[in-house]
């Protein structure tokens, strides 16, 4: 599985604002935005030439980040958006939310995308009752989302649990039982994504 590996504070200083890449570490004094808000690098504190090309790749830029998606990837999420009905921006927001990993992380069950790959690459979770391993999965409507029985992940879940905030009105939790169901696909107003979609559509269409 290709994955990014590398510094996750670095790239919240690059894009300039929190991209909640470390779970509980983002809420405390310990987040790098909030010791050094000027991007990585010798060149940190310099001006920077701001042009339209450089305000849409880092829209695109902060979009990956956020969601833990390398470029290949991203990219084959903006062809099948644009092959859809719809306006193409919140189609590629739509799908991005709904991989398997991004939902565990807004049902609060994962302090971050990262842990939320970790515990599904290690069997921990199932849709439907079928243990699924896959990150990237595409959860649907009506789709039941469980912890697996006698995972020795329930207790590090739980912890999760209690950095919630609101759920999304697309998504049914219950925290009880470690279960939630898909209830539709979600709207735009409905994506909390610090993303700017129109820029990232500007820059593909280029």
């Amino acid at each position: 599985m290709a994955r990014d590996t590398g510094p996750q504070c670095k790239q919240c200083r690059r894009e300039g604002q929190k991209l909640f890449l470390k779970g509980e570490r983002c809420l405390t004094d310990k987040c790098g935005v909030e010791r050094r808000s000027y991007p990585p690098g010798e060149h940190g504190r310099g001006r920077m030439k701001q042009s339209e090309y450089r305000v849409q790749l880092r829209e695109k830029q902060k979009a990956k980040r956020y969601y833990g998606v390398l470029e290949k990837q991203f990219a084959g999420y903006y062809k099948k958006a644009s092959r859809q009905t719809g306006i193409t921006g919140e189609n590629l927001l739509a799908m991005l939310e709904c991989r398997l990993d991004n939902v565990l992380v807004r049902l609060g069950f994962a302090a971050s995308r990262r842990q939320a790959r970790q515990l599904i690459r290690h069997g921990h979770w199932t849709v439907n009752g079928r243990r699924v391993n896959i990150p990237s999965y595409q959860v649907r409507p009506g789709e039941v989302i469980a912890i697996k029985a006698e995972t020795s992940a329930t207790q590090v879940v739980r912890d999760a649990t209690e950095l919630t905030g609101q759920i999304p009105a697309w998504l049914q939790a219950d925290h009880e039982s470690l279960t939630a169901k898909v209830l539709r696909k979600p709207e735009r107003r409905e994506v909390a994504a610090p993303v700017q979609e129109q820029l990232i559509v500007e820059l593909y269409s280029k």
